[in-house]
């Protein structure tokens, strides 16, 4: 199983929009949904499908290390839980020079569905997880405001 859900993130680095189409579920019975970090829910196939169309086309570099792979699989469904550790590269500004590099986390939910042809990506949810700084602690780095609740 854990293959499986490697192979997504393989396809996604090589831009292997072909292998993506292949590792979605199509069944008219069920539909897929994913959410990507930032983004709406999106459901069925299609919208699922031009979403990743549309971030490999504005996407030159991408390359993904997985950590904290939990896999739970019960008859036909799996559930894949796991931090995507990105390293992403936009758009060069000017021809012949290399874009920004951008490092993100990314904590992410695949669920697969077991078919005649294989396991199946049914959803995909990824939510950024956001950096800690001494700044979120309550009421700043002094301590949690007077808001008149806490004698003093």
């Amino acid at each position: 199983m854990a293959l499986v859900n490697t192979a997504l993130y393989d396809a996604m680095e090589q831009g292997d929009h072909s292998t993506l189409q292949r590792l979605w579920l199509d069944s008219p019975d069920t539909e897929v949904s994913c959410v990507h970090p930032g983004w709406p829910v999106l459901r069925g196939r299609g919208e699922v499908l031009r979403s990743y169309a549309l971030i490999m086309a504005n996407t030159d570099y991408i390359q993904f290390f997985l950590t904290d792979v939990e896999v739970s699989v019960m008859t036909d469904t799996a559930l894949v839980t796991c931090t995507e550790n990105i390293l992403s590269g936009a758009p060069a500004e000017e021809e012949g020079q290399l874009g920004p590099l951008v490092g993100q986390l990314v904590v992410a939910t695949n669920v697969f569905r077991r078919t005649e042809d294989g396991w199946k990506v049914w959803s995909h949810h990824g939510s950024p997880v956001l950096a800690e700084s001494d700044d979120d602690e309550p009421g700043g780095p002094e301590g949690p405001a007077d808001d008149g609740l806490l004698p003093g």
